[in-house]
């Protein structure tokens, strides 16, 4: 993978990106007003009916209305717009436009100041892969260049829990759950999922959360990036 010959008990570190590498909520809230004032300038009537919590209402019941689609937050939220667009006299088409709106500023997020460079860092040692359930595109925020690959719940076909996005990184790196970890800030979607999966998980608990208490410890706690990487590099040379 062309990466360090030092040795190490990971090849792969995947790691989640929502609220573990940067907060999650900004960004999705500034790309839907984005995407709402862009509605006021294309489809004056729809915005005169729904406000921003009534769209949200409407792509909760989509994604219950339609489950095959639901891991898919980008087709959800197109869907939502070419129903929404359909039912008040515009064409359908528009909303191809009103996601690519949604995703650019999605795609604006402000990393923790702890995370470049500890994935630099990582990334001399470690094969380095993206998760995310979401619809960042990676290549487009400052994480730029960091990563070696990236895979996303709808690129898979699956969100976590769901091991395929797990399954994934480590088949597109030739690495064995043994030799794979997984970091992020959710218990149940990163920690529980990853070590169902075979692999090692680290909990990323930024707002010191309380564990839950029905699950396993995860391999390890940290606070930030940095705890991760003094951690990671606390397991190379004993393998």
């Amino acid at each position: 993978m062309g990466k360090s010959a030092v040795l190490s008990r990971f090849s792969l570190i995947t790691v989640d990106l929502d609220d573990t590498l940067w907060p999650c909520l900004p960004p999705i809230l500034r790309a839907e007003e984005a995407v709402y004032a862009w509605l006021g300038r294309v489809a004056e009537r729809v915005v005169a009916v729904h406000d921003l919590e009534s769209l949200r209402a409407h792509r909760r019941a989509l994604m219950r209305a339609r489950p095959e689609i639901a891991h898919d937050v980008t087709a959800v939220r197109r869907e939502s717009l070419q129903q929404l667009l359909r039912e008040f006299g515009y064409a359908p088409a528009l909303a191809h436009e009103g996601s690519r709106v949604f995703l650019r500023h999605r795609s604006r997020v402000d990393p923790y100041p702890d995370v470049r460079p500890a994935l630099q860092a990582l990334s001399g040692d470690h094969c380095l892969v993206s998760l995310t359930n979401g619809n960042t595109e990676v290549e487009r925020t400052p994480l730029r260049g960091i990563f070696d690959f990236s895979f996303n719940a709808a690129g898979v076909g699956a969100a976590k829990p769901d091991p395929r996005l797990f399954r994934a990184a480590m088949e597109q790196t030739g690495s064995a759950p043994r030799q794979s970890l997984h970091v992020g800030d959710e218990p149940y979607l990163d920690v529980q999922a990853a070590r169902a999966a075979g692999m090692s998980a680290v909990w990323v608990n930024r707002a010191e959360r309380q564990w839950p208490a029905e699950l396993a410890p995860p391999d390890a706690e940290v606070l930030d990036l940095n705890e991760l990487q003094r951690w990671v590099e606390a397991q190379s040379g004993g393998v």
